[in-house]
């Protein structure tokens, strides 16, 4: 309750964290004599970490799980279970931090290219590119968009993300456009189910799209576009991101089209140009030691 109410987290994150604490209490419980959660110490904690990373969870996933574990005992604090919390002495493991994937400009073209579309739903496809691209959104904000939410006349969209945090996002000509041509010439023509009539994209059978179906869209559209980079719906928001950013664009406004709680999470699109810099100038510059044997 603590999760959704006060941190308002989503269902699938506070899953997410009671599947974490539930591995705690499932090693407290499995030692001899099994630990109370209010008996856990520092030493205990250590010793489970240390079991953890054993089992060969990644990382990402321990600091994750330790996350989870820290808020829980917050929460026992809180309420005056504990008087002390043994979590605020454990480090978290160190994350390498992942350049993401990103498409460049043509081969969005080339995806967007591909589609055919003489197909049923074709026009519903091309809206989706266009606008997981031209907004930045997540597969879950794409699914979940509405037609209420469309102010094309301001030129803006409404968004529930992450923890159903509100943001207005700007849409482009190009989306609006594909948008508008697909609820006039495809959707109209599908057999709308009930409480699918406000959603934006919907299936052939007319119920709200699956974040699946959009995913497994982006695979085959980008087998057959020739990519060979591992790609999601998730790239698109890269991409968006990493296109802005190499345009000069300011990383608070970029943040703020995320929908990115904090401007260290945006910061990697920083990171990602510098690096994207620093290969062209390997590539291109004459000391970098790439040109000498043509110079020879």
């Amino acid at each position: 309750m603590h999760l959704k109410l006060e941190r308002s987290l989503s269902d699938r994150t506070v899953e997410a964290y009671v599947r974490d604490v539930g591995k705690l209490r499932a090693y407290a419980e499995s030692q001899a004599p099994p630990i109370a959660p209010e008996s856990i110490g520092l030493d205990d904690l250590q010793a489970f970490i240390t079991s953890i990373a054993k089992q060969g969870l990644h990382s990402s996933s321990q600091a994750r799980l330790l996350s989870a574990v820290r808020g829980f005992y917050r929460s026992l604090r809180r309420d005056k279970v504990v008087d002390t919390d043994p979590t605020e002495l454990i480090e978290s493991p160190r994350i390498a931090r992942k350049l993401p994937v990103f498409l460049s400009v043509e081969e969005i073209d080339a995806m967007v290219k591909v589609i055919d579309m003489s197909k049923p739903l074709a026009h519903r496809d091309r809206a989706m590119l266009e606008t997981l691209y031209g907004c930045g959104l997540r597969v879950s904000e794409l699914c979940g968009l509405r037609r209420s939410w469309l102010h094309f006349g301001e030129g803006f969209i409404r968004v529930v993300g992450k923890g159903d945090k509100e943001r207005l996002v700007p849409i482009g000509p190009e989306a609006m456009r594909q948008i508008g041509t697909y609820m006039d010439d495809e959707r109209v023509h599908l057999p709308v189910r009930p409480k699918a009539e406000d959603m934006v994209f919907l299936n052939a059978r007319g119920g709200p799209l699956s974040r699946m179906s959009v995913f497994n869209l982006v695979k085959k559209l980008a087998v057959k576009a020739g990519i060979r980079k591992t790609i999601s719906p998730h790239t698109f928001r890269h991409s968006f991101a990493t296109h802005l950013v190499e345009g000069g664009a300011d990383l608070r406004a970029v943040q703020e089209m995320l929908g990115h709680a904090s401007i260290t999470t945006t910061e990697i699109y920083t990171h990602l140009d510098r690096e994207y810099l620093r290969s062209n100038i390997l590539q291109f510059h004459p000391r970098s030691g790439k040109q000498r044997g043509s110079a020879a």
